[in-house]
C-alpha cells in the first residue's frame, strides 16, 4: 500500500525555515518513503493554512497515495497535528499517522507567543486558543505520533511536547516520544549534534513500523 510523506518546515507561522523543507524530504526519499515539501500559507489566520494542508493531503490521494504521514518542525509540527486531530476533515483529507519536531502544540501557554499572535491574532478568545491546541483534541481515535525535542529548547520548551504526549496516553493512542538533552530550536535533520541526530533513525524505523502494523490489522 503506497505511503507519501508530507513535509511542513516551520518559520512561528511568518515563514518556511530552508533547511526544513527540501532536506528534509531528500532523506525520506533516500530511505525509501517518497515525500514532498508543502508550504503552507503563512501570515494568515486559523483555518486558513488547516484548509491549504487539507486540499493538498486530498491532492496527494489523488495522485495515488493510499495513506498519509505528515512530517512537521515547529510551527509546521502544530500544523501537522491539526490536520491529524481537529474535526471537519473528509476522507481523503484524513492522516494515517505523524511525526512532530519540537512541535508547538499548544496556543494556552504564553510560550512561543509570535505564532499564536499571527494564528490566532491579538484578542483570541480562550475557547479558540483551546480549540487549536493539539492536547485538547487528542481522541481514541487520533492516529500513531512521532515526537522529539530537546530539553534546552529555549523558544518552544519541551513541556509543548510532554502536554501533548500526556493526552496521547490518556487516550491510549500509539506513539513514541523523545526528549534529547541537548540542542537549540530549528535543528532541522539535526546532524552533527551528537544523540539528538539519532532522531532520523529513530524515525525512519518509527514509519516503517506504521505500514508492517497497518497491513497486519488488515
Amino acid at each position: 500500500m503506497s505511503t507519501h510523506m508530507i513535509v511542513l518546515p516551520g518559520g512561528g507561522y511568518a515563514e518556511h525555515a530552508a533547511h526544513e523543507a527540501e532536506p528534509v524530504a531528500a532523506w525520506l526519499d533516500d530511505e525509501g518513503l517518497p515525500a514532498s515539501v508543502f508550504r503552507y500559507p503563512v501570515n494568515v489566520p486559523h483555518p486558513e493554512p488547516l484548509r491549504a494542508l487539507r486540499a493538498e493531503i486530498a491532492h496527494r490521494r489523488a495522485l495515488g497515495a493510499e495513506r498519509i504521514g505528515l512530517l512537521g518542525f515547529s510551527a509546521g509540527g502544530h500544523l501537522a497535528g491539526l490536520a491529524a486531530l481537529a474535526s471537519g476533515a473528509t476522507p481523503d483529507e484524513t492522516v494515517q499517522f505523524a511525526v512532530l519536531g519540537y512541535a508547538i502544540t499548544s496556543m494556552e501557554t504564553e510560550t512561543y507567543r509570535p505564532a499564536r499572535l499571527i494564528l490566532l491574532g491579538e484578542d483570541a478568545s480562550p475557547g479558540l486558543r483551546r480549540s487549536t491546541s493539539l492536547d485538547a483534541l487528542v481522541s481514541p481515535d487520533a492516529p500513531p505520533f512521532f515526537l522529539w525535542h530537546t530539553a534546552e529548547d529555549p523558544y518552544v520548551p519541551p513541556e509543548h511536547t510532554y502536554r501533548f504526549a500526556a493526552a496521547l496516553a490518556a487516550n491510549q493512542v500509539p506513539h513514541a516520544v523523545h526528549v534529547f538533552a541537548h540542542g537549540p530550536h530549528s535543528l532541522g535533520l539535526a546532524r552533527d549534534t551528537g544523540e539528538t541526530a539519532n532522531w532520523t533513525t529513530l524515525a525512519t524505523a518509527w514509519i516503517r513500523e506504521q505500514t508492517v502494523y497497518h497491513r497486519r490489522s488488515r
